[in-house]
C-alpha cells in the first residue's frame, strides 16, 4: 500500500472559492512531495443543498488549477448502504439511540438549562438518554421522524479507560514534518447526530468510513475541522478503522478578517477564471494572503 494517500473532499453546495483552492492545493502538493496519491471525493449526502451543476463546477475549477486525481471519484450519495452498515455496527453495540426531538425542541431544552449544555465545536453539546422502549415504540408507530445520536456515556462504558486515552497524530505542515500526539475530546460534541433521517448518515460517519475504505493515510484539511479529529478518532476506534495522520492548515481570511465562505461570490474560482486570472495567479494570491497574515490559525474550542 502507498505510504501517503490523501484527499480533497468538497461538498457540491456552491462554487469553490479561494479558500477551497488553498485546501485542494495543500492536499495535492503534500501528495506530490511525498510521492503519494491524491484522491478527490464528492461529499454529497446533503440532497437538498447539493446540486449537479455545483459538482460539475468543482471538476472544472480543479482541472483549471491543474490538479490531477485518481479515477473513479467516489460520490457518497452512491454508497449510502455502506454508511447504513457502519451505523448498524454502532447500533449492535448499543452506542447510538433514536432522538425524536426537533432542532427547535433541542434548542429550547438547551435554553432552559444552559449549564447542562456547554459550548462545543458545533454548538451547545446536547446530551440525553434513550427513551423507554414503550414510548419509543409509540413514536415509531406514529411515524415521528428521528435522528440517531451517538451516546457519549455508552461510548465511555464500551471503551472503558481507552476512552480517556484517545488521541491522534498531528503532523506539522513545514518540512521536516514532525508529529505530536494530541488528546481527543469527543465529549465536547455531546451526543452528536451520527445519522440523519434524510440521508441515513452524517458528515462525521460518512467521512470516517470513506477515509478507511480509501486507505487514506494522511488527512490534510483546514484547521476549522481540527476539533473534529477527536470525534473521528472515537468513531475510528469504535468501528475498528485504521488511524490516519492529520495535518491541519490555516484558513484564508478576507478583508473583513473572516474566513472565506461560499457566500463570498467575489472570490469564487469561476469568477476569477472568467475575469482573466490564470492558475499561477491563484497561488500568488494565496501567497499574498500568507505574506499579509490574512490567515486564521485556529478555531475557537471550548472545554
Amino acid at each position: 500500500m502507498t505510504s501517503f494517500v490523501t484527499r480533497f473532499a468538497p461538498s457540491p453546495t456552491g462554487g469553490l472559492h479561494l479558500g477551497h483552492a488553498f485546501a485542494a492545493l495543500c492536499a495535492s502538493d503534500a501528495a506530490k512531495a511525498a510521492g503519494g496519491r491524491f484522491l478527490l471525493r464528492i461529499e454529497d449526502i446533503d440532497t437538498e443543498r447539493c446540486k449537479p451543476e455545483y459538482e460539475a463546477a468543482i471538476f472544472q475549477d480543479l482541472e483549471w488549477l491543474g490538479l490531477e486525481w485518481e479515477e473513479p471519484v467516489r460520490r457518497q450519495s452512491e454508497h449510502l448502504d455502506d454508511y447504513t452498515r457502519a451505523l448498524s455496527q454502532l447500533q449492535d453495540n448499543g452506542l447510538v439511540y433514536r432522538c425524536f426531538r426537533t432542532r427547535k425542541e433541542v434548542l429550547a431544552e438547551i435554553a432552559s438549562a444552559p449549564h447542562l449544555a456547554p459550548q462545543g465545536p458545533e454548538g451547545p453539546a446536547f446530551t440525553s438518554t434513550p427513551l423507554a422502549p414503550s414510548r419509543e415504540r409509540r413514536l415509531l408507530e406514529d411515524g415521528r421522524p428521528y435522528a440517531w445520536r451517538l451516546s457519549m456515556a455508552a461510548c465511555q462504558g464500551h471503551l472503558g479507560s481507552m476512552f480517556d486515552t484517545l488521541g491522534w497524530r498531528e503532523e506539522t505542515l513545514g518540512a521536516p514534518h514532525t508529529q505530536r500526539r494530541q488528546t481527543a475530546r469527543p465529549d465536547l460534541f455531546g451526543d452528536v447526530v451520527i445519522a440523519r433521517k434524510d440521508a441515513g448518515t452524517s458528515y462525521h460517519l460518512a467521512a470516517v468510513h470513506d477515509d478507511a475504505l480509501q486507505d487514506i493515510t494522511h488527512i490534510v484539511r483546514g484547521i476549522d475541522l481540527r476539533p473534529a479529529a477527536g470525534l473521528h478518532r472515537l468513531l475510528q476506534t469504535l468501528l475498528s478503522y485504521p488511524e490516519p495522520v492529520y495535518r491541519h492548515h490555516p484558513l484564508l481570511a478576507g478583508p473583513d478578517g473572516k474566513r472565506y465562505a461560499k457566500r463570498d461570490r467575489s472570490v469564487t474560482l469561476r469568477l476569477l477564471r472568467e475575469t482573466g486570472h490564470e492558475p499561477g495567479d491563484i497561488r500568488r494570491l494565496i501567497g499574498a494572503h500568507a505574506a499579509r497574515g490574512d490567515m486564521i490559525e485556529s478555531p475557537p474550542v471550548h472545554a
